[in-house]
């Protein structure tokens, strides 16, 4: 794998760890009435999302690799473009929702806790994405997205 790839990996990798330390036991309610914490939930996805843009451009196969990589990059765009239409909702739903299906194994996802404001497929929680990278940074998964 790539050096470049190897550390937009692991910047996703700990964004995604820092979202779950953020917001470990905590509520919708105690999410939507603390500035700080949506502030900073929002910035730990705007880096997955970036980080997984430049992934995209420097190594499409390896991020090709977690399922719904372009919506990650979109749900970003979204945060990033659309900052005064974020809806609250949509960034709980998806810190409370699995992304276990992120690695391509299984496409679709286990769960299905979808909000009628979240699109079927977006980005649904850093965990599984956390166990993906940290499955691909052990294995050493070459550009052709084959373990070497």
């Amino acid at each position: 794998m790539r050096l470049e790839s190897r550390k937009y990996l692991d910047d996703i990798q700990r964004a995604a760890n820092v979202l779950r330390e953020f917001t470990a036991g905590r509520s919708f309610d105690q999410y939507r009435n603390d500035a700080m914490l949506r502030a900073a939930v929002e910035r730990q996805f705007e880096i997955i999302g970036e980080a997984m843009a430049r992934l995209a451009r420097v190594d499409e196969a390896v991020a090709a690799r977690i399922s719904g990589y372009r919506r990650i990059i979109a749900f970003r765009n979204v945060l990033i473009h659309g900052y005064a239409d974020v809806d609250d909702r949509l960034v709980w739903d998806v810190v409370e929702t699995s992304l276990s299906y992120a690695c391509g194994r299984d496409r679709r996802p286990r769960k299905r806790r979808v909000s009628r404001r979240l699109p079927a497929g977006l980005m649904r929680g850093p965990l599984g994405l956390e166990r993906c990278v940290s499955g691909m940074l052990e294995s050493g998964v070459e550009s052709s997205g084959r373990a070497r």
